[in-house]
């Protein structure tokens, strides 16, 4: 096992991840607790040491699980990890009350990591007032010693990112984020690891598989792959992609089978990143996976001086093209929601000037029509 200083600790690189575990049904709340016992057991005899659960994955039951999956094992043998769950606003004011009851479900006395969670523009303004008392609870458990190490996880955009570090960043010790060699330009994840390093923060990686579409790519895509090594699998280039970045500490996988957790073990056997023509050819392989149904927006901005709304167009067809890559996740509902209603996509009326001076001859107002519908059926959206 591959494994990473950091505060005079030795973390394995991979760690396990405890959002996706394998369920016995469709209901997702219904964990195979058999199942994640065995692949604890194995994760810890192959070197893994760090364990990542949060208060709503599995409706609440993974840290039950994994609190029961660890509980055998002696407490200084592995890190375990958890989150505040800030993405849920009627939390807010409920910290001392949901740490208590995460440490009891997890069994412990003590989290060696904990986060605020999924830092982003729906909660950015709720983490940041103090009448909330998170993070004076959450530093103070630090001092006493049931918290060891405090970070965050964020999904917001870069400014909203340098909003929450301008507030906190001092007392920041680890920032966990979505990175891969796709996300690595497609939602400018480089500027967050940049930022990051200036102020020497070590990376935590989520989303290093893209949700498994980094583990499916089509044949074309794969043949490519193949020319440079034929022996490594689609996931192992993903995982060596993120081994070549030296701010990376920790890297999460969500497995849910024992056969992706012997897997992604026997990658993590030996460091060994990618090179310079590799990593040439995933940036190459990420620009016609994003390119092949995206808008292809250059930013040149002529759209926004000739909008007579004032849309930030650009913006727009970012979250866009991030919705349709990431087959309607949450992103672009969730950022799109914290903008007034004159700035969403709704608010274009169709006129066309935009469409009239771009380079691109995107059909933007058609784009625009879409994404709102798109939009309007996301839970998300508000």
């Amino acid at each position: 096992m591959v494994y990473s200083d950091f505060n005079e600790k030795q973390i394995s690189m991979l760690a396990m991840g405890a959002m996706r575990l394998p369920k016995r049904s469709a209901d997702d709340a219904d964990i195979d607790e058999a199942a994640v016992f065995e692949m604890v057991d194995y994760a810890i005899k192959h070197g893994v040491n760090y364990f990542d659960t949060a208060w709503g994955y599995h409706n609440g039951n993974s840290e039950i699980v994994m609190g029961k999956a660890l509980k055998k094992y002696p407490r200084e043998s592995f890190y375990l990890a958890d989150k505040f769950p800030g993405y849920d606003l009627s939390n807010m004011g409920k910290v001392e009350e949901i740490f208590e009851q995460q440490l009891k479900k997890c069994q412990v006395d003590y989290f060696d990591f904990y986060l605020f969670h999924n830092v982003c523009e729906l909660n950015i303004d709720a983490y940041l007032d103090p009448k909330y008392k998170t993070y004076e609870y959450l530093f103070e458990q630090k001092r006493n010693g049931r918290i060891k190490h405090l970070g965050f996880s964020v999904h917001g955009d870069q400014k909203t990112f340098e909003r929450f570090l301008d507030a906190y960043g001092k007392d920041m010790e680890f920032c966990q984020i979505q990175l891969n060699y796709v996300d690595w330009d497609f939602q400018d994840a480089k500027s967050k690891v940049q930022t990051l390093d200036k102020l020497g923060i070590p990376v935590w990686v989520m989303e290093p598989l893209h949700g498994g579409k980094l583990c499916h790519l089509n044949d074309k895509v794969a043949a490519k792959l193949s020319a440079l090594q034929p022996d490594y699998t689609q996931t192992q280039w993903a995982f060596r992609f993120l081994q070549s970045i030296p701010q990376v500490k920790v890297i999460l996988s969500g497995m849910s089978n024992f056969e992706q957790l012997k897997q992604n073990i026997a990658t993590f056997d030996e460091f060994k990143p990618v090179t310079e023509a590799e990593r040439n050819v995933l940036f190459e392989i990420a620009k016609e996976m994003t390119g092949k149904n995206s808008l292809p927006c250059t930013e040149c901005r002529y759209c926004v001086s000739h909008c007579p709304q004032s849309l930030d167009i650009p913006t727009l067809i970012a979250l866009y093209n991030e919705h349709n890559f990431s087959d309607n996740g949450f992103i672009a509902p969730m950022r799109v929601s914290q903008m007034p209603n004159e700035s969403r996509p709704s608010a274009c009326i169709g006129c066309r000037s935009c469409e009239a001076v771009c380079p691109q001859k995107i059909k933007i107002s058609e784009a625009f029509k879409v994404f709102d519908g798109q939009l309007k059926a996301s839970p998300m959206y508000k």
